[in-house]
């Protein structure tokens, strides 16, 4: 049997069932928890609801991404690590390049000429270990990191809410400049990835344009307007790069 065919076979689609499954149920654990914290705290049921609907729209944006990286995975490695890789990880991006190098360490590309079953085995646990070191450390760094955060903002609510703000920014600022400048040089100078350039600059501007005109006129908005950002800025990315 060919590798893909093996790779898409009914057992492995059931094997990566469990894991999947799993993360659904912690989606739903997650929802329980919070509404169960919402009436203990006597927080207005409208509130998370509002913020439920946020995260939803925001999501489309990302998980238009992964789909798209998922169908070209599929192509390589199979359907169904594609989908159990990119149903807990989400990094689309980290999830290719860890397939592709498992491919490049056994002398073959992903996919192409002499990708057999085992250099296919050799991708899907490069994966694997890929994902490791972050939920180890998130296992075993959480609780001390908590512990961090709550000395370095001394209980203030607001001071916590600026530092939770500058590291965001921090973080995001750095995977964008990232997915900018190519690690690479042309001519001694950084290779500049236009699509990506244009979605980062078209989907602050939109952010800054909502935030600024129709977010006042329009308040119900302001819970959509980091997914409309989003879109935009992949619609501008198709539409000029």
């Amino acid at each position: 049997m060919d590798y893909l065919q093996i790779s898409n076979l009914p057992i492995i689609w059931f094997l990566c069932s469990f894991t999947v499954i799993i993360a659904a149920l912690q989606a739903v654990l997650f929802i329980r928890a919070a509404n169960k914290a919402t009436k203990e705290c006597q927080i207005d049921p409208e509130i998370p609801k509002k913020a439920f609907r946020v995260g939803l729209v925001t999501a489309i944006g990302p998980a238009l991404g992964v789909f798209i990286v998922m169908v070209g995975l599929m192509s390589a490695i199979g359907g169904p690590m594609s989908w159990l890789r990119l149903s807990i990880i989400g990094a689309a991006p980290t999830e290719l390049a860890a397939a592709t190098n498992g491919a490049t360490a056994a002398g073959v590309t992903l996919g192409g000429e002499g990708y057999t079953l085992q250099i296919m085995a050799v991708s899907w646990f490069a994966m694997a270990l890929n994902g490791a070191g972050w939920l180890l450390l998130t296992g075993v760094a959480t609780p001390s990191l908590e512990k961090l955060r709550d000395k370095l903002s001394g209980g203030d609510t607001h001071w916590l809410g600026v530092m939770s703000a500058a590291c965001s920014i921090g973080v995001f600022g750095y995977l964008n400049v990232n997915s900018i400048i190519s690690k690479g040089f042309l001519n001694g100078g950084p290779v500049i990835n236009m699509g990506n350039l244009v979605a980062v600059v078209s989907g602050a501007l939109c952010m800054m344009a909502l935030g600024r005109w129709v977010v006042p006129k329009h308040p119900k908005l302001a819970e959509y307007s980091l997914g409309i950002a989003m879109l935009f800025g992949i619609a501008c990315a198709l539409i000029l790069a």
